[in-house]
């Protein structure tokens, strides 16, 4: 299995979704919620303050000031903001309630656990844990100082997957969104460190099995990502105390999981880091538009209220129109580099299918970050194309502005071998969590959209496979209000 041929077996088109036509198997719905028994359980403190820097600023890289005085409270704060549950959606004809999370996921399913290690961090124990986002709480896996052996300092986050969640719903093409949903993820946890006075770094490059191993996850899990965070504002102690190792038992998520073996192999071929005869910095294809942005408008809402008041939205009202500071603001939030030894350049360029945007026709543009320009590709209305690309879905029609985000998967690969697949649908995720921050910080909704009919987005965009393929599609616009979202 390669890249190549996973992507293009799980490429949508119009045969495909007649081939697939079945139901889901409500009664085999995996678990949203990883649990480890019997291991003891910390508790983070509750009413985690929220961090004051506004959001927009935060996405153009300044950095908000330091509030926890201890371990415990920089955990809860980094956590409340990056992974915690945000709100609760009820389905009334069903009676049924299910949780929203700061951190999205496509269908809600929530492939992602946050497991983190800490080493001389104030008032906290030495050891590799687990967050718990349903209780807001710290599942106590091991003592010992495993953040040295994963090559951090004072706090290391381990990312992983949990593929049959995904594959429950979208079966193959759910590894495409298991990466998105790391890159999402990372990104969160990122901009919430950044947030409390902090950096953070991504690393792809490991070995897969050896992180495993250390961390003895479930056979279902696999890491996917590793993130360091370092600062003067992450309160430290002497490192220092005893070894010891809990493990827990991992909570069964559906009474009979189904394999992918697709998924197994795409998952294993990614799995090999290979460094090529190509530089690692090679850079994108630049260039220019002859459209030049405004300034991006400003917005003093707090990073903290915009992170824990994202959504995913359902549908947009088609109006009022955006206007073109807006936009710039959220084009603006997409070009900050990527803080990743895999980011060395930028493999994402975004197409954007304008509906309503006040000051520019209707149409498809090429934004080109360096200058700050969009270029027309093509003029006229797009609202049913945008929608019949990305399968017939209303809402990529009636936002103001679609996105289709084009990845250059032959230039990554060439540099990091098969695993360059997984960077690019990493980078992808995290743009799009720049624009969910963005637009809620602007008054605006946005939505993730992972399906779409692959080959007839790059035709229509008249791009050869070499010129990238579509790994994700974005809208963002005036949200149709949800009733059945509640605290």
């Amino acid at each position: 299995m390669t890249w190549r041929e996973y992507h293009n077996s799980t490429k949508h088109s119009t045969e495909s979704l007649s081939r697939n036509q079945d139901t889901l198997e409500w009664a085999n719905m995996p678990d949203p919620f990883r649990h480890y028994e019997g291991v003891p359980v910390l508790d983070l403190p509750a009413d985690a303050p929220s961090p004051p820097i506004p959001a927009l600023e935060l996405l153009q890289g300044a950095v908000g000031e330091p509030s926890a005085s201890d371990g415990p409270a920089f955990l809860s704060q980094l956590l409340f903001h990056a992974a915690a549950i945000s709100a609760t959606k009820r389905v009334p004809a069903a009676g049924y309630e299910y949780a929203l999370r700061v951190n999205p996921s496509s269908g809600n399913l929530h492939p992602t656990e946050f497991h983190f290690a800490t080493r001389g961090l104030k008032d906290w124990p030495d050891g590799l844990y687990h967050y718990r986002p349903s209780s807001h709480m710290a599942e106590q896996r091991a003592l010992g100082d495993y953040a040295a052996r994963l090559g951090g300092e004072s706090i290391v986050f381990i990312l992983t997957s949990i593929a049959w969640r995904e594959a429950w719903k979208y079966r193959d093409r759910a590894y495409r969104y298991c990466l998105h949903d790391i890159g999402h993820a990372a990104e969160a946890l990122a901009l919430s460190a950044r947030a409390m006075g902090c950096e953070s770094f991504a690393a792809g490059h490991f070995a897969d099995d050896e992180i495993a191993g250390l961390c003895q996850f479930n056979e279902d899990e696999w890491p996917l990502m590793i993130v360091s965070l370092s600062g003067a504002s992450i309160p430290t102690a002497e490192p220092g105390g005893q070894s010891e190792w809990f493990g827990g038992q991992a909570n069964r998520l559906s009474a009979v999981p189904i394999a992918y073996p697709l998924i197994d192999a795409i998952h294993s071929a990614t799995k090999f880091i290979t460094f090529r005869n190509v530089p690692r910095s090679a850079p994108a294809v630049s260039g220019t538009g002859a459209i030049p942005l405004p300034p991006p408008a400003s917005s003093a809402r707090p990073f903290g209220e915009v992170a824990r008041m994202r959504r995913s939205a359902l549908n947009f009202t088609g109006s009022p129109a955006l206007s073109l500071p807006d936009l710039a603001a959220l084009l603006a939030a997409t070009g900050q580099p990527y803080q990743a030894d895999f980011a060395t350049s930028r493999f994402v360029q975004l197409y954007l299918y304008v509906h309503l945007v006040d000051g520019l026709e209707r149409g498809v543009y090429r934004y080109w970050p360096q200058s700050a320009t969009l270029e027309l590709v093509k003029s006229g209305d797009q609202q049913v194309m945008a929608a019949g690309l990305s399968l017939g879905q209303s809402l990529a029609g009636n936002a103001c502005v679609a996105f289709s985000m084009i990845g250059d998967l032959e230039r990554a690969v060439k540099s990091h071998g098969d695993r360059g697949y997984r960077y690019v649908h990493f980078e992808a995720g995290a743009i799009g969590q720049r624009l969910y921050i963005a637009a809620e910080a602007l008054g605006l909704g946005a939505t993730g959209i992972g399906a779409f009919f692959d080959d007839e987005v790059n035709q229509y965009l008249e791009l050869s496979s070499d010129q990238g393929q579509v790994v994700y599609h974005f809208a963002v616009g005036h949200p149709v209000p949800d009733p059945r979202v509640g605290p």
